[in-house]
């Protein structure tokens, strides 16, 4: 009896167990349902909340995040949103970046956490420098260029590309002094380590005065040595000031003559002053050549490259980008960016310039055409397209011509416009964070265009080219001459398509400024470097199918 009972009673115990079990399963069920289709809609919206490549975006693996493998994967991704971030805005990549390059930037990441600030080789390189020991850096493994900024943005962000360049080709660590100005434009580039010039360097106080130039140049090296430094008489320096900006003279520009970089590789800190996009004259050079080449097999792609591996906007700089685009950009079928810069307003006056902007987007199609036969009212229909023209410039009058002339009439084909302008300072301001601010972010946004437009000499269009891989329509600067005759006549043709989207040096070493000649009777430019479409005394870079 008591054996029954004892039985009975274990099986209710077992039976109460199985049932609280299946409650606890039944319960669950709809929870991990639902999760799962959070989940499924979460990384659906990976893939489908930016149009910006919407062929492609659903069938692109995750890993193009690292940008083909130019990224490493080392780092916080809070920390800076925009590194994993930014494919997502963009069209694919036009080329991947060689297995050579990609090798030189891991190699030169484990140098730079080696030889950073805070490192025991950087704080002793600093030692040296301070009690102005000079010895011979050619056996050092960390050496260092020092970037120093000149001009507006767009030249500080092309003369860093190149300056990276040049640390990348020579073993160098790029460390750069941004100031207040650019406080918090760009995350750190490379894992582990910081690219900020620390703040108690101690040459600091030395950059900004004359006697940098006139006296710790190597231009005034060479000219104390009557250009001749590759004898043994000529002392070993703890430091030199590569001076490489538009206004730089003779002896400056032997830099670029291969046998003074033998001299320079002996040097531990160089420091670099330049507001030019350098890169196409490396290439000429015989130090250089053969490794540039394995770096970069296509040759239009080495400021794409460069760019999107050094240049990653902060998280204030990201949301400015992504808010603005989102709002106003992501659901158009077609986005076209125009960037318009006027250097000289008296030689290019406003109607002047929006004429010439016309001209070159009728002649090539770039934006819809108006109907000027129909009434202005239209009818809808289903397949009715949207199409989004984004103005940058300093001035709003071309955004505000362009609004009015869609709003007033309606397009040939029908399409949808919307036209919008981020801001206009309507001039530019230097030494202002909150304009490099909005200027970096309006060359992401124009990075991300369909089609872009550019204006002649303007590195702000440059760098957002690069960024995005886009091979703009070029608008000339007006003649001045034919200006002042006929101040009613724009250039023709207004503008041409550019042979890469390489930028262009304006003021290589084969230019005599002062004379305003070419000096090319005796340079070997190679098979890579041509003249640009908007300077016609500059050096670009173009791709191996256009030689």
């Amino acid at each position: 009896m008591e054996n029954s009972r004892f039985y009975s009673n274990k099986i209710t115990t077992i039976s109460m167990i199985l049932c609280f079990i299946a409650l606890i399963i039944f319960i669950s069920i709809p929870i991990i349902y639902q999760d799962s289709i959070v989940s499924e809609h979460q990384d659906s919206k990976v893939f489908t909340r930016f149009p910006a490549d919407s062929e492609n975006s659903a069938s692109e693996p995750e890993t193009d995040r690292f940008l083909g493998g130019l990224l490493s994967p080392q780092f916080d991704e809070e920390s800076c949103i925009s590194r994993y971030n930014s494919y997502l805005y963009h069209k694919t990549s036009p080329r991947n970046p060689s297995p050579y390059l990609l090798s030189k930037l891991r190699k030169y990441e484990k140098r730079h956490k080696r030889c950073g600030p805070d490192s025991k080789s950087y704080n002793k390189a600093v030692t040296e420098l301070n009690s102005s020991r000079i010895l011979d850096n050619s056996t050092s493994s960390c050496n260092y260029i020092v970037w120093l900024p000149s001009n507006g943005l767009g030249n500080r962000i092309v003369s860093m590309a190149s300056g990276f360049l040049y640390a990348l080709l020579t073993d160098r660590i790029l460390l750069v002094k941004h100031g207040t100005d650019m406080a918090d434009l760009f995350c750190e580039p490379f894992p582990n380590s910081s690219w900020l010039l620390p703040l108690n360097f101690p040459l600091r106080n030395l950059f900004d005065s004359s006697e940098m130039r006139d006296v710790h140049s190597f231009g005034n090296l060479l000219r104390q040595y009557n250009r001749n430094v590759s004898t043994s008489s000529v002392p070993s320096r703890a430091f030199l000031l590569l001076y490489l900006a538009y206004n730089y003279d003779d002896h400056d520009k032997l830099f670029y003559s291969d046998q003074n970089q033998e001299f320079l590789r002996k040097v531990r800190w160089l420091v670099l002053k330049s507001d030019q996009y350098f890169v196409p004259y490396l290439f000429t050079m015989s130090t250089f050549r053969k490794k540039l080449d394995r770096l970069f097999p296509d040759k239009d792609t080495v400021f794409h490259q460069v760019s999107r591996y050094l240049f990653h906007p902060s998280n204030q700089a990201w949301g400015l980008i992504t808010r603005f685009y989102d709002a106003y950009l992501a659901k158009a079928d077609e986005r076209i960016g125009l960037q318009i810069r006027v250097f000289n307003p008296e030689a290019s006056p406003s109607n002047l310039v929006m004429q010439q902007i016309l001209s070159c987007t009728d002649k090539e199609n770039l934006i819809p055409k108006l109907d000027r036969r129909k009434p202005e009212a239209y009818s809808l229909s289903k397949n009715q397209t949207t199409k989004a023209i984004l103005v940058a410039s300093l001035h709003s009058i071309y955004y505000e011509n362009l609004r009015h002339m869609y709003w007033m009439k309606a397009t040939l084909n029908g399409e949808i416009i919307g036209v919008f302008q981020a801001s206009h300072e309507e001039f530019q301001h230097f030494g202002d964070k909150m304009h490099n601010l909005k200027a970096w972010a309006e060359m992401n946004v124009l990075s991300m265009m369909d089609v872009l437009v550019t204006s002649s000499w303007s590195t702000f269009g440059y760098v957002a080219q690069g960024l995005g891989g886009l091979n703009p329509w070029i608008l000339f600067i007006p003649d001045n001459d034919n200006t002042r005759a006929n101040p009613d006549l724009a250039p023709d043709p207004p503008c041409r398509r550019a042979i890469s989207m390489e930028p262009c040096f304006h003021f290589p070493p084969s230019y005599d400024r002062k004379n305003n000649v070419r000096l090319e009777d005796d340079v070997d430019f190679g098979p890579y470097v041509r003249h640009c479409e908007d300077v016609s005394w500059g050096l670009k870079l173009v791709n191996n199918d256009y030689v």
